[in-house]
């Protein structure tokens, strides 16, 4: 009773195994692998790079405070339109008005001692030169008139050293007065508010500490997008290139750009870790910036890095690499009718190669590729127009074709997707 089932249980393997093999045949057909094909066209083909960022004014200036004090007035509000040399920031001035009267009044008693040891200088010199002139009859001893020299040159040193302690007290009431007039600011441009940090009644700290914005003061008519581009993008980018802007903010308006500055060094995100991004600062102008755009709006703009119109292309997914083997070649490539080989692998191993349909059989044929889009890419050399070439199915271009594999077209001969 056993032996039996085993036997039935084989008959129905069979059977299955009869069906499965039958279904492929049928699915396949006898004229070979179903496939879609396109003819080989001329196009324009746009090469693009795409980044994220934001919008900033292309000209603003952090309105900080030199000195450390109080803010006791605020000339503007945010938004508000200012000329250059408007007064912005008036900072609390008494303790600074004190520091200038203070060094002012060290200034006069440094001239008051200067002028004392001027007057002791000259005494000096002239007790020195009636010493001399009673040596000179010997009516004074060297002794005396040694040291009425050395009261002279001791005097003369004390004067110089008076005047020294004079530009000091200068220099000092100079520095109180920079001070003092640092206590109010001005615009050092014409432009918008854009920010304001600070309220009347708080402390701006001077600079020389550190950076404690108050305000910032932007050209709104000159905007730019500042994006962030891919290490791997970077190379494909260049001063000058067109550029699209969209901002989230107006999903509806698209901008035009320009580049102007791409930086030397890169921004590297989430060192260390899996999400490490190495990224190139892009600054982009907006041609057309009208009066909808404001800093800090988020975008995405889209550089044109390179344009080749009327080149050979086929759609993207046209084009697959393969090693020897996967062709169905072997490790040998067979050789063309002049002789020379069909296939040459790069260092790695494999052929970048597109798949020609002629007579109900699939050719590879190697290709050299350029520049690409979203939707098509460049075919330097390999292929010439109006040739059949397989744009679908995917699997088959990937996988499934080998090199004379007969195939049965299942889609249109025209080109979809001509302009890249």
């Amino acid at each position: 009773m056993t032996k039996k089932r085993v036997l039935l249980g084989l008959v129905v393997v069979v059977i299955v195994g009869v069906v499965v093999v039958t279904a492929l045949g049928r699915s396949r057909g006898d004229d070979g692998l179903p496939v879609e094909v396109a003819a080989v066209g001329r196009s324009t083909v746009v090469q693009t790079v795409t980044a994220t960022g934001k919008i900033q004014p292309m000209v603003q200036v952090n309105i900080s405070a030199d000195v450390s004090a109080k803010i006791i007035r605020l000339g503007v509000d945010e938004g508000d339109w200012v000329e250059k040399g408007t007064m912005l920031v008036e900072l609390d001035r008494e303790r600074y008005v004190a520091e200038v009267e203070s060094q002012e009044a060290n200034l006069s008693a440094a001239q008051a001692q200067a002028n004392l040891a001027r007057e002791n200088m000259v005494k000096a010199q002239k007790d020195y030169e009636r010493s001399r002139q009673l040596f000179d009859r010997s009516l004074e001893s060297q002794a005396s008139l040694d040291t009425m020299y050395a009261s002279a040159e001791v005097e003369k040193a004390r004067y110089q050293s008076t005047q020294d302690q004079v530009e000091q007290a200068k220099a000092a009431v100079r520095q109180a007065r920079d001070s003092l007039s640092k206590t109010t600011i001005y615009s050092p441009m014409a432009g918008t508010i854009s920010m304001l940090n600070k309220e009347v009644g708080e402390i701006a700290l001077g600079s020389q500490f550190q950076e404690d914005v108050i305000m910032v003061v932007s050209n709104l008519q000159g905007m730019e997008a500042l994006v962030d581009v891919d290490e791997n993008d970077i190379v494909l980018v260049s001063v000058g290139d067109a550029a699209t802007i969209e901002v989230d903010a107006l999903p509806d308006v698209k901008f035009k750009g320009e580049v102007t500055e791409i930086a030397n060094s890169a921004k590297i995100s989430g060192q260390g870790s899996s999400d490490q991004k190495t990224e190139f600062e892009v600054k982009i102008a907006v041609l057309d910036p009208g009066t909808l755009l404001r800093p800090g709006m988020t975008a995405s703009a889209e550089v044109v890095t390179e344009v080749r119109e009327g080149c050979v292309s086929v759609p993207i997914q046209s084009v697959t690499v393969r090693t020897m083997e996967q062709l169905g070649v072997g490790k040998e490539a067979g050789e063309k009718e002049d002789g020379t080989a069909r296939f040459l692998p790069d260092d790695e191993g494999f052929v970048e190669v597109v798949w020609v349909v002629d007579s109900g059989k699939a050719s590879a044929r190697q290709v050299s590729t350029g520049i690409q889009s979203d939707t098509h890419i460049e075919v330097v050399e390999g292929l010439v127009e109006n040739e059949q070439v397989v744009v679908g199915s995917y699997r088959a271009i990937s996988r499934d074709l080998q090199d004379g594999a007969a195939v049965r077209v299942g889609g249109g001969d025209e080109p979809r997707g001509r302009e890249g």
